[in-house]
């Protein structure tokens, strides 16, 4: 055998058994904790039935936290739901945020719904408990005639 050969029947038996792992999604130090590569943010998120708004895009829907503020057109009755999120620095933490809704009609310029509120940030893990990232989250739903409500009890149709 050559030592060419060899060297290469070595680099095969080295690095198989550390590309399995990588491969198979599992952690390097071999605990066997498979980790999905599914990518999050830390952001609070608001979502509607562009239906309770009137007609296609009949509303500016706008969420703020702190200072950062995201805006969206209410969109299509016929879809099942508008969504805008403000993003949040990944190393947030734990804490709780201060949040505005503004509803601002499209036909006389004016607000219609200004809500506020204070979002306590949950510890979410979109790839398990022990696999980055670790994100800090806040959802609400922009109801009409409530203002900033739970989004639990959306239902789309």
């Amino acid at each position: 055998m050559s030592s060419r050969s060899h060297v290469a029947e070595v680099r095969e038996t080295v690095l198989v058994p550390l590309l399995a792992p990588a491969l198979a999604g599992c952690s390097f130090a071999g605990q066997g904790t498979p980790c999905a590569q599914a990518d999050a943010d830390s952001a609070v998120s608001l979502v509607w039935r562009p239906s309770d708004f009137g007609g296609r895009d009949a509303a500016t829907i706008e969420l703020c936290v702190d200072d950062t503020c995201e805006e969206r057109a209410s969109g299509d009755p016929e879809d099942p739901f508008g969504s805008v999120s403000v993003r949040l620095p990944d190393d947030i933490g734990a804490s709780t945020v201060p949040v505005r809704l503004t509803v601002t009609s499209a036909k006389i310029g004016d607000p219609v719904i200004t809500d506020s509120t204070r979002a306590r940030l949950t510890e979410q893990h979109p790839n398990g408990t022990s696999c980055p990232p670790t994100v800090w989250t806040a959802a609400f739903r922009a109801d009409p005639g409530k203002g900033l409500t739970s989004p639990k009890g959306m239902t789309l149709q």
